[in-house]
Parts: structure tokens; C-alpha cells; sequence
């Protein structure tokens, strides 16, 4: 791959945090990015505002937590994960974006919605210059394999375990 790829994974809290801080580390070069979610699909999240302020395009597809396999649902899930994935394969070979997080992507693929070759054949696609930050629980071996940088979040306590709940601005 020509471009640089780099993983945020693990349990703990603060993937996507990590990744947009670099989004917006180059859009404060002057850089065009793109943030495109895979599992998520909230418009009230605190990020999204500020980053469309910014000139960053925004893209949720995801439908929300995602059922198990056997549920009625679960094909909706894959449907929306397939069509995000064509969504960032656009992004990636239009050439336009220096950095493109792909949020929730290790997620995606680890529950089943998506090919782990899929996903793969779409970053090999990425031009030279064009930084993709990936996110999300459980990065498979091949994407582990494929990133240049991998850093794993582990969670030593969270405060849901002691009963607070979430709050503005700090979980969305």
C-alpha cells in the first residue's frame, strides 16, 4: 500500500477520539479530509458540527449496534456496511483527501458484515500522500497486517462500570 495506514483498536474508550484528533491535526495544514463511520449513524454526536464548521465531509452509514447474526436485522447491517465500504472506496480512489478516517471499519469486519479481502482490496486502492486512520474493536490479523501503525486502547476502569452514565462531550 502507497498510503499510510494506521489502526486504533482494543476495549477501552477513545478510539475514534484518537483518530479525529489527527483529522484534525490535518485539516489545520490545510488538508482535505473525510470522516466516514461504518456503524454509526447519530447526528447528534458533539463532533459532527464542528467538523462540517471545518469543510470535513461527513458520512454515517451504519444502522447502530449491530444484532447478532441469526436476528431479522442483521441483514440491514450488512447492507449498510457494504454500501459504506463502496462509499470510502470513492473516497480513497478520488484522490481528493489526505486523510480519511474510516470509523468503526475493525468493527464492522469483525462482526461479520464485512469481508476482511473486501476491505483489504479497497485500502490497497489508496494513492500515495492519503493517510487512512481506521477504528474500532477487534482489527482482524489482515488489517493488523496491512497497517503500518497499530495502537491498541485498553480500558484499566470506566465510569459506566460504576454506574455514570454517558455524557456530553466526553462519550458523544
Amino acid at each position: 500500500m502507497a498510503a499510510r495506514c494506521l489502526i486504533f483498536t482494543g476495549e477501552g474508550k477513545g478510539k475514534t477520539t484518537a483518530a479525529l484528533g489527527m483529522l484534525l491535526r490535518a485539516v489545520g495544514h490545510g488538508q482535505r479530509a473525510t470522516l466516514i463511520q461504518f456503524l454509526k449513524n447519530d447526528a447528534t454526536t458533539g463532533e459532527l458540527q464542528p467538523l462540517r464548521q471545518l469543510g470535513v465531509e461527513v458520512f454515517q452509514g451504519g444502522e447502530g449496534f449491530v444484532p447478532p447474526p441469526e436476528s431479522p436485522k442483521f441483514a440491514a447491517h450488512r447492507q449498510a456496511a457494504e454500501a459504506t465500504l463502496a462509499r470510502a472506496k470513492q473516497a480513497i480512489e478520488s484522490g481528493l483527501y489526505a486523510m480519511i478516517v474510516l470509523d468503526e471499519l475493525c468493527g464492522a469486519v469483525a462482526k461479520g458484515l464485512l469481508a476482511e479481502a473486501a476491505v483489504l482490496a479497497v485500502l490497497e486502492r489508496a494513492p500515495a500522500g492519503c493517510v487512512l486512520a481506521i477504528t474500532g474493536r477487534d482489527a482482524t490479523p489482515g488489517l493488523i497486517a496491512q497497517a503500518d501503525t497499530v495502537s491498541e486502547i485498553i480500558s484499566r476502569k470506566h465510569g459506566y462500570e460504576s454506574g455514570l452514565a454517558a455524557q456530553k462531550g466526553v462519550e458523544f
